[in-house]
């Protein structure tokens, strides 16, 4: 767990991130995930619980034809849950399972009405564990719009205490779809002795800012325990018990994000999709900044269709090579990538 340093007076370290590497494909035949009737999915946010490593995936397709692009196929599921024993991303991730159903094969978590208009599909975006209790947080997906945009009925958490076999809905606990707390990243931080859940939050969409919220580890079911990040001031920041209240952290085109505490640079780091320029790199300061200017790290241009860039828990090299999944849309799969940052 990181324990937070909240002076924000400290210098940017970060020189260079390069040597970008593809390491290998995670889902899909390459990577070994038809034999659960996973041929073709998406995202794969990662989170660890003990020992083991969960990706968390979304919309899910069993067998596809030949040469088809993006979304579909047979054996549509919303959401499957991916996990793994194997702590070394260096020579890439091969799942050591997934939670299936009685006959063998990826089961759907977290259901769906697909219904254009209604509800179209759910979608985990981030997945966290408090002790061994897992958590899922899901947006609820009304309509596919244009490219990067998308109306959301609402977000959530829901939860499972039996190792991701079933899940919980939790209807008290949830965001509205126009708010800006549809799509988070999330890190345990020690803040004040304390075990807090920090979530870095967008809306809807790929087109919107970076918000903050917190809440207490034990109280992460109690909406009335959330706090949002409202600004700073001569004694550090203010967090307020009003949603609206929150103000942006990052202010730019915000597509899945990623953040994560990097000890190689003992500063934050988030990675995310700046739509139609590529993978973005962000260095932070403290959890709500201040952050860096974006450096693109992975370009759109020789990457068509990437999304979605979601780091491992684990480093190699100290901390300096980070290791996350990205979704390509071409072959609608996820791919592990690896990349070295250089530090003043």
């Amino acid at each position: 767990m990181t324990v937070l340093d909240p002076r924000t007076d400290k210098p940017f370290v970060l020189t260079g991130a390069g040597n970008l590497t593809e390491i290998g494909q995670v889902t899909g035949v390459p990577g070994g995930t038809d034999k659960y009737a996973v041929h073709g999915t998406d995202l794969g946010s990662v989170f660890a619980v003990g020992d083991t490593t969960y990706l968390v995936f979304g919309d899910t397709f069993g067998e596809r034809t030949d040469g088809q692009t993006g979304a579909g196929g047979s054996f549509w599921r919303s959401n499957v849950l991916g996990y793994t024993t194997d702590h070394d991303p260096a020579d890439g991730v091969r799942l050591t399972g997934m939670v299936t159903d009685e006959i063998g094969l990826a089961k759907e978590l977290l259901d769906s009405k697909k219904v254009d208009d209604v509800e179209m599909t759910v979608i985990p975006t981030y997945g966290f564990a408090v002790g061994k209790t897992m958590y899922l947080y899901y947006m609820s997906v009304r309509h596919w719009g244009d490219p990067g945009r998308w109306d959301a009925n609402h977000a959530g958490l829901a939860r499972s205490t039996d190792g991701g076999q079933n899940w919980t809905r939790l209807d008290q606990t949830t965001w509205p779809g126009d708010s800006g707390f549809i799509q988070v990243s999330v890190a345990h931080v020690l803040d004040g002795g304390v075990d807090q859940l920090y979530f870095w939050a967008i809306p809807a969409g790929r087109f919107g800012g970076v918000r903050l919220m917190r809440v207490p580890a034990a109280q992460v079911e109690d909406p009335s325990a959330y706090r949002y990040f409202a600004g700073a001031d001569s004694t550090g920041p203010i967090w307020a018990t009003e949603r609206d209240r929150a103000v942006l952290i990052v202010d730019d085109t915000v597509g899945e994000l990623s953040v994560a505490y990097n000890s190689y640079l003992d500063r934050w780091i988030m990675m995310y999709l700046r739509e139609g320029d590529g993978v973005v790199l962000r260095e932070g300061i403290t959890p709500w900044g201040p952050w860096s200017e974006p450096r693109t790290v992975v370009d759109a241009a020789g990457h068509p269709g990437l999304y979605a860039p979601f780091q491992y828990p684990v480093t190699g090299e100290d901390g300096r090579r980070i290791y996350f999944n990205l979704s390509l849309w071409g072959p609608y799969n996820v791919f592990l990538y690896s990349i070295d940052l250089e530090k003043s």
